[in-house]
Protein backbone atom coordinates (compact mmCIF):
# COMPACT_ATOMS: atom_id res chain seq x y z
CA UNK A 1 0.00 0.00 0.00
CA UNK A 2 2.89 2.73 1.17
CA UNK A 3 4.57 1.89 -2.36
CA UNK A 4 0.92 2.72 -4.67
CA UNK A 5 0.71 5.71 -2.16
CA UNK A 6 3.69 6.94 -2.76
CA UNK A 7 3.33 6.80 -6.21
CA UNK A 8 0.23 8.73 -6.23
CA UNK A 9 2.31 11.68 -4.47
CA UNK A 10 5.13 11.39 -6.92
CA UNK A 11 2.15 11.90 -9.53
CA UNK A 12 0.70 14.70 -7.71
CA UNK A 13 3.90 16.38 -7.42
CA UNK A 14 3.78 16.56 -11.55
CA UNK A 15 0.39 16.84 -11.53
CA UNK A 16 0.36 20.52 -10.25
CA UNK A 17 3.44 22.46 -10.09
CA UNK A 18 4.52 25.52 -8.22
CA UNK A 19 5.51 29.08 -9.32
CA UNK A 20 8.60 28.72 -7.24
CA UNK A 21 10.38 25.41 -5.69
CA UNK A 22 13.13 24.44 -3.49
CA UNK A 23 15.12 20.91 -2.49
CA UNK A 24 16.31 21.02 0.92
CA UNK A 25 17.57 17.36 2.21
CA UNK A 26 14.60 14.84 0.88
CA UNK A 27 12.22 18.19 1.06
CA UNK A 28 10.64 20.26 -1.72
CA UNK A 29 9.24 23.37 -0.55
CA UNK A 30 6.67 25.28 -3.07
CA UNK A 31 5.26 27.93 -2.78
CA UNK A 32 2.88 29.97 -4.87
CA UNK A 33 1.78 33.05 -2.73
CA UNK A 34 -0.45 31.18 -1.19
CA UNK A 35 -3.02 29.74 -4.01
CA UNK A 36 -3.51 26.69 -2.32
CA UNK A 37 -2.37 25.01 0.54
CA UNK A 38 -0.87 22.17 -1.96
CA UNK A 39 1.33 24.72 -3.90
CA UNK A 40 2.59 26.80 -0.72
CA UNK A 41 3.60 23.97 1.23
CA UNK A 42 6.41 21.70 2.24
CA UNK A 43 5.78 17.89 1.35
CA UNK A 44 8.44 15.04 1.93
CA UNK A 45 9.57 13.12 -1.01
CA UNK A 46 13.34 11.62 -0.34
CA UNK A 47 15.59 10.96 2.72
CA UNK A 48 16.14 13.45 5.16
CA UNK A 49 19.61 13.24 7.12
CA UNK A 50 19.35 16.65 8.75
CA UNK A 51 17.62 16.72 12.14
CA UNK A 52 13.75 18.11 12.68
CA UNK A 53 14.30 20.95 14.74
CA UNK A 54 17.17 21.91 12.44
CA UNK A 55 14.68 21.95 9.46
CA UNK A 56 11.80 23.21 10.51
CA UNK A 57 12.67 26.74 11.65
CA UNK A 58 14.28 26.57 7.87
CA UNK A 59 11.44 26.35 6.29
CA UNK A 60 9.65 28.62 8.88
CA UNK A 61 12.36 31.18 7.96
CA UNK A 62 11.84 30.75 4.27
CA UNK A 63 8.32 31.19 3.91
CA UNK A 64 8.54 34.17 5.90
CA UNK A 65 10.75 35.63 4.08
CA UNK A 66 8.33 35.09 1.32
CA UNK A 67 5.04 36.54 3.69
CA UNK A 68 3.32 33.61 4.17
CA UNK A 69 2.97 30.97 7.34
CA UNK A 70 5.27 27.70 6.91
CA UNK A 71 2.85 24.83 5.84
CA UNK A 72 3.77 21.18 6.09
CA UNK A 73 2.08 18.08 4.09
CA UNK A 74 1.38 15.43 6.14
CA UNK A 75 0.63 11.91 4.60
CA UNK A 76 0.53 8.54 5.65
CA UNK A 77 4.26 8.62 4.23
CA UNK A 78 4.90 11.28 6.95
CA UNK A 79 6.49 10.01 10.03
CA UNK A 80 3.64 10.42 12.93
CA UNK A 81 5.86 11.61 15.37
CA UNK A 82 6.63 14.89 12.62
CA UNK A 83 2.91 15.81 13.08
CA UNK A 84 2.91 15.52 16.73
CA UNK A 85 6.10 17.43 16.66
CA UNK A 86 4.11 20.49 14.61
CA UNK A 87 0.99 20.25 17.24
CA UNK A 88 3.43 20.90 19.74
CA UNK A 89 4.72 24.02 17.86
CA UNK A 90 1.31 25.69 17.72
CA UNK A 91 0.64 24.29 13.91
CA UNK A 92 -2.96 23.68 13.45
CA UNK A 93 -4.88 21.13 11.00
CA UNK A 94 -6.27 22.71 7.82
CA UNK A 95 -7.66 21.44 4.79
CA UNK A 96 -7.92 17.65 5.47
CA UNK A 97 -8.15 15.73 2.10
CA UNK A 98 -9.24 12.39 0.62
CA UNK A 99 -7.67 10.53 -2.41
CA UNK A 100 -9.96 8.61 -4.01
CA UNK A 101 -8.66 5.96 -6.59
CA UNK A 102 -10.86 3.51 -9.26
CA UNK A 103 -10.01 1.16 -11.50
CA UNK A 104 -10.87 2.51 -15.08
CA UNK A 105 -12.05 -1.93 -16.11
CA UNK A 106 -14.87 -1.89 -13.74
CA UNK A 107 -15.21 2.55 -13.63
CA UNK A 108 -19.28 3.32 -14.04
CA UNK A 109 -18.95 5.41 -16.77
CA UNK A 110 -22.68 5.61 -18.63
CA UNK A 111 -23.19 9.10 -18.44
CA UNK A 112 -22.94 10.42 -22.02
CA UNK A 113 -21.00 13.88 -22.57
CA UNK A 114 -21.99 14.92 -25.87
CA UNK A 115 -21.66 18.13 -24.30
CA UNK A 116 -18.16 18.34 -23.48
CA UNK A 117 -15.74 19.92 -25.84
CA UNK A 118 -12.15 18.38 -24.77
CA UNK A 119 -8.76 20.05 -26.08
CA UNK A 120 -5.07 18.56 -25.40
CA UNK A 121 -3.48 21.88 -24.55
CA UNK A 122 -4.93 24.03 -21.67
CA UNK A 123 -6.29 26.96 -22.92
CA UNK A 124 -6.25 30.84 -21.64
CA UNK A 125 -10.46 31.08 -21.78
CA UNK A 126 -10.06 27.82 -20.31
CA UNK A 127 -8.26 29.66 -16.62
CA UNK A 128 -10.03 32.31 -17.12
CA UNK A 129 -13.23 30.66 -16.75
CA UNK A 130 -12.10 28.92 -13.83
CA UNK A 131 -10.99 31.72 -12.42
CA UNK A 132 -14.26 33.12 -12.56
CA UNK A 133 -15.98 29.66 -11.84
CA UNK A 134 -13.57 29.99 -8.15
CA UNK A 135 -13.88 33.10 -7.71
CA UNK A 136 -10.42 34.08 -7.96
CA UNK A 137 -9.77 37.84 -8.10
CA UNK A 138 -6.31 38.08 -5.96
CA UNK A 139 -4.40 39.35 -9.21
CA UNK A 140 -0.92 38.01 -8.20
CA UNK A 141 -2.70 34.47 -8.71
CA UNK A 142 -3.86 35.23 -11.52
CA UNK A 143 -0.72 36.43 -12.99
CA UNK A 144 1.17 33.24 -11.84
CA UNK A 145 -1.22 30.68 -11.53
CA UNK A 146 -1.69 30.16 -15.87
CA UNK A 147 2.39 29.69 -15.80
CA UNK A 148 1.57 27.23 -13.51
CA UNK A 149 -0.50 25.18 -15.67
CA UNK A 150 1.96 25.80 -18.50
CA UNK A 151 4.43 24.43 -16.49
CA UNK A 152 2.82 20.57 -16.01
CA UNK A 153 5.25 18.10 -17.62
CA UNK A 154 2.58 15.22 -17.93
CA UNK A 155 -0.10 15.18 -21.12
CA UNK A 156 -3.33 16.86 -20.16
CA UNK A 157 -6.79 16.35 -21.61
CA UNK A 158 -8.36 19.56 -21.16
CA UNK A 159 -12.46 19.48 -20.44
CA UNK A 160 -15.12 22.28 -20.86
CA UNK A 161 -19.06 22.89 -21.00
CA UNK A 162 -20.30 26.23 -22.17
CA UNK A 163 -23.49 27.59 -22.48
CA UNK A 164 -24.71 30.81 -24.44
CA UNK A 165 -21.20 31.34 -25.42
CA UNK A 166 -19.44 30.76 -21.99
CA UNK A 167 -17.63 27.92 -19.99
CA UNK A 168 -20.19 27.15 -16.74
CA UNK A 169 -18.33 24.02 -16.22
CA UNK A 170 -14.62 22.78 -16.05
CA UNK A 171 -12.06 19.44 -15.89
CA UNK A 172 -8.72 18.32 -16.29
CA UNK A 173 -7.53 14.93 -16.63
CA UNK A 174 -3.46 14.56 -16.39
CA UNK A 175 -1.91 11.27 -17.49
CA UNK A 176 1.20 9.87 -15.68
CA UNK A 177 2.43 6.29 -16.19
CA UNK A 178 -1.02 4.15 -16.33
CA UNK A 179 -2.91 6.54 -14.27
CA UNK A 180 -5.29 9.64 -14.53
CA UNK A 181 -5.51 12.23 -12.24
CA UNK A 182 -8.85 14.24 -12.34
CA UNK A 183 -8.61 17.81 -11.04
CA UNK A 184 -10.11 21.14 -11.76
CA UNK A 185 -13.61 19.66 -11.72
CA UNK A 186 -15.90 22.76 -11.20
CA UNK A 187 -19.60 23.73 -12.35
CA UNK A 188 -21.00 27.42 -12.00
CA UNK A 189 -23.12 27.57 -9.27
CA UNK A 190 -26.37 28.40 -11.23
CA UNK A 191 -26.17 25.12 -13.17
CA UNK A 192 -25.28 22.62 -10.65
CA UNK A 193 -27.62 19.81 -9.78
CA UNK A 194 -27.77 19.10 -13.67
CA UNK A 195 -25.58 15.95 -13.95
CA UNK A 196 -22.53 18.27 -15.71
CA UNK A 197 -19.68 17.33 -13.63
CA UNK A 198 -20.38 13.91 -13.98
CA UNK A 199 -20.59 14.35 -18.19
CA UNK A 200 -17.44 15.95 -17.40
CA UNK A 201 -15.62 12.89 -15.15
CA UNK A 202 -16.90 10.57 -17.50
CA UNK A 203 -15.52 11.85 -20.44
CA UNK A 204 -11.95 12.47 -18.68
CA UNK A 205 -12.03 9.28 -17.91
CA UNK A 206 -13.15 7.35 -20.91
CA UNK A 207 -10.39 9.86 -22.92
CA UNK A 208 -7.90 8.60 -20.39
CA UNK A 209 -8.59 4.87 -21.22
CA UNK A 210 -8.26 5.54 -24.42
CA UNK A 211 -5.05 6.73 -24.01
CA UNK A 212 -3.59 3.98 -22.24
CA UNK A 213 -4.64 4.56 -18.30
CA UNK A 214 -6.21 1.72 -16.48
CA UNK A 215 -6.44 3.49 -13.00
CA UNK A 216 -7.76 7.17 -11.87
CA UNK A 217 -7.02 9.04 -8.80
CA UNK A 218 -8.36 12.12 -7.66
CA UNK A 219 -8.37 14.25 -4.54
CA UNK A 220 -11.13 15.94 -2.39
CA UNK A 221 -11.48 17.65 0.61
CA UNK A 222 -13.26 16.60 3.48
CA UNK A 223 -16.82 17.66 4.24
CA UNK A 224 -17.55 17.72 0.42
CA UNK A 225 -20.06 15.40 0.39
CA UNK A 226 -21.55 15.81 -3.04
CA UNK A 227 -18.56 15.78 -4.71
CA UNK A 228 -17.67 12.54 -2.88
CA UNK A 229 -20.61 10.92 -3.77
CA UNK A 230 -20.25 11.52 -7.19
CA UNK A 231 -16.81 10.06 -7.09
CA UNK A 232 -18.36 7.05 -5.36
CA UNK A 233 -21.18 6.53 -7.94
CA UNK A 234 -18.51 6.84 -10.68
CA UNK A 235 -16.60 3.87 -9.14
CA UNK A 236 -14.02 5.81 -6.96
CA UNK A 237 -13.25 4.39 -3.56
CA UNK A 238 -11.32 5.80 -0.21
CA UNK A 239 -7.62 5.37 -0.67
CA UNK A 240 -5.90 7.51 1.96
CA UNK A 241 -5.90 11.07 3.80
CA UNK A 242 -3.86 13.70 4.30
CA UNK A 243 -3.68 17.26 5.88
CA UNK A 244 -1.49 20.41 6.13
CA UNK A 245 -0.08 21.89 9.63
CA UNK A 246 -0.27 25.36 9.66
CA UNK A 247 2.15 27.49 11.60
CA UNK A 248 0.46 29.78 13.83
Amino acid sequence: METNIKKIEDMSLNAWPSHKMELYDGWILRFSYFYTHRTNSVEQFGTSTLPWREKIPYCENVYRRLGTPAIFKISPLVSPDFDYVLENRGYEIQHTTNVMTAGLSGAALYAPYEQVDFTDTIPPEWIESLFELKGTTNPIHRTVVPSMYRAIPKETICASIKKEGKIIATGLGILDRDYIGIYAIHVREDYRGHGYARQICTGLLKNGMNKGAKSAYLQVVEGNTAARNLYKSLGFHHFYTYWFRVQP
